[in-house]
């Protein structure tokens, strides 16, 4: 569950500690912890303006969604607060420690664990007026039992706020002596690519691709009865050099590789910065992750805090945050080619039949889990 352990930065409009408003008792007190880039620090300014009282606002970014779980566990976990003498006598920690946030960033493959672990509460329907508007994927990619399992007359347990995917990037320089460019799942195969590859260090990701270039889902709750699996991925491990998670564009970067999957977010800032890489969403579909809006447990009722999730949904600030934070909105909007950089086109004007075959990981049963990650273990062992 790694997924983006490490987030390159988006955008210069990152909030480092947004505050608004003169902070008094009568004030109306929103806080909220985000991962860092995700909202650009104009849109909380636009947010600010459209209140018609006055409001004290605190925007704290935290580098990693990992981080972002592990602090709705502590909010839970009283007992687990003491972490040492110096934490505890450090000032700037206190507040940290017993202030719980209205709003926090998770991404949508946590969303499970959190629910399980009672860590987060459900959204009730007044805060939420506009998640009918969304495509009725988000709607049932939110509803979810008190597991966290996906169930269509489950209550809504995050409001999602933007997404991306699990894209191909390669380096053109080193491809361009070949009579092809990579378009689908199936050129990872080709035998000019042999070692020179990067994968993520995830079962999901690398089990799902494979099935989904054998025209399976991501989420198929039996892999190992699917007969020509392990041969696929035993081909597979062969054009592969490294698995990584983290530091898989700096290779590729550099020459050593010559095609790596990764993650959009990730992606996209490396595309920017170095005109030789390339990316490319597969045609047959690839993996999809949202990054979410969620109500930690044992907060109360906070009016901006329907204002807030809902102002997230109107259609010129999700083109905002799709514009300023590159990546993709789950709301409509009238987003055209001159608003994206042009390397980026391909990635940030959704293509709807390429959405429409695309998947986020769904959770599965710890029965299946464990054939993902059986299954990969003997895939890297192979090497």
């Amino acid at each position: 569950m790694n997924r983006r352990s490490f987030l390159l930065s988006t955008s210069g409009m990152l909030i480092s500690q947004f505050l608004l408003g003169c902070a008094n008792n009568k004030q109306i007190q929103f806080n909220v912890q985000l991962l860092k880039g995700s909202i650009p620090g104009y849109v909380v300014n636009q947010f600010h303006k459209s209140l018609q009282s006055e409001a004290n606002l605190k925007f704290v970014p935290i580098n990693q969604i990992y981080d972002l779980f592990k602090q709705l566990q502590t909010w839970q976990q009283p007992e687990a607060k003491n972490q040492g003498l110096f934490n505890d006598l450090n000032p700037f920690n206190q507040s940290q420690k017993v202030s719980k946030s209205d709003l926090v960033t998770l991404g949508d493959y946590w969303l499970k664990a959190a629910i399980e672990q009672k860590l987060i509460q459900p959204f009730e329907p007044e805060q939420i007026k506009k998640l009918s508007a969304l495509n009725q994927r988000w709607q049932e990619l939110v509803k979810r039992d008190d597991q966290g399992n996906l169930n269509p007359q489950g209550q809504v347990w995050a409001a999602p706020y933007r997404w991306g995917n699990t894209v191909i990037v390669y380096n053109q320089e080193k491809l361009k002596k070949f009579d092809w460019q990579p378009q689908n799942w199936d050129d990872l195969w080709r035998s000019e690519l042999r070692s020179r590859i990067s994968l993520l260090n995830h079962p999901r990701e690398v089990i799902g691709l494979v099935l989904k270039k054998l025209g399976k889902s991501y989420n198929t709750e039996n892999p190992a009865e699917v007969s020509s699996l392990k041969t696929e991925l035993q081909l597979l491990n062969e054009q592969v050099k490294f698995y990584d998670s983290t530091t898989y564009l700096e290779p590729l970067i550099i020459g050593d590789t010559w095609l790596a999957v990764g993650w959009s977010n990730d992606v996209i800032p490396a595309l920017i910065r170095y005109p030789k890489l390339k990316a490319v969403i597969p045609q047959s579909g690839t993996a999809l992750w949202a990054d979410l809006w969620v109500r930690p447990t044992g907060v109360d009722k906070n009016n901006l805090l329907s204002k807030w999730v809902n102002f997230c949904w109107q259609s010129d600030i999700a083109k905002q945050i799709t514009i300023l934070t590159k990546t993709n909105s789950p709301i409509a909007t009238n987003t055209v080619e001159s608003d994206i950089l042009e390397p980026l086109r391909n990635l940030l004007l959704t293509d709807q039949n390429l959405f429409d075959k695309s998947e986020f990981l769904l959770p599965l049963s710890p029965a299946a889990i464990e054939q993902y990650e059986s299954l990969f273990r003997e895939m890297k062992n192979l090497g």
